[in-house]
């Protein structure tokens, strides 16, 4: 997963795209995880970045592809930074 910072190529300019890109295994105190096991965080410039990355980015297909047969549960959430 982390390493599509560096694969996933912007259509125009052919550079990555992804600003930031971070994640890991859970280790929460709280046991509010409802089963979540890892967790990452992707920042785009804007919202067409991310919506190419979400819906057309190849390099983020086939890995959410190759996802299938090992993992039970994805959750996606987006949000727009200080907004409340």
């Amino acid at each position: 997963m982390l390493s599509l910072k560096e694969e996933c190529l912007h259509p125009k300019t052919g550079k990555p795209y992804i600003v930031s890109s971070t994640g890991g295994k859970e280790c929460s105190v709280e046991g509010m995880q409802n089963g979540i096991t890892h967790v990452f965080v992707v920042e785009f410039a804007s919202v067409e970045d991310r919506d190419y990355y979400a819906k057309e980015d190849p390099k983020h297909l086939a890995f959410g592809t190759s996802l299938g047969p090992i993992v039970a549960q994805v959750q996606v959430v987006d949000i727009e930074n200080g907004v409340s």
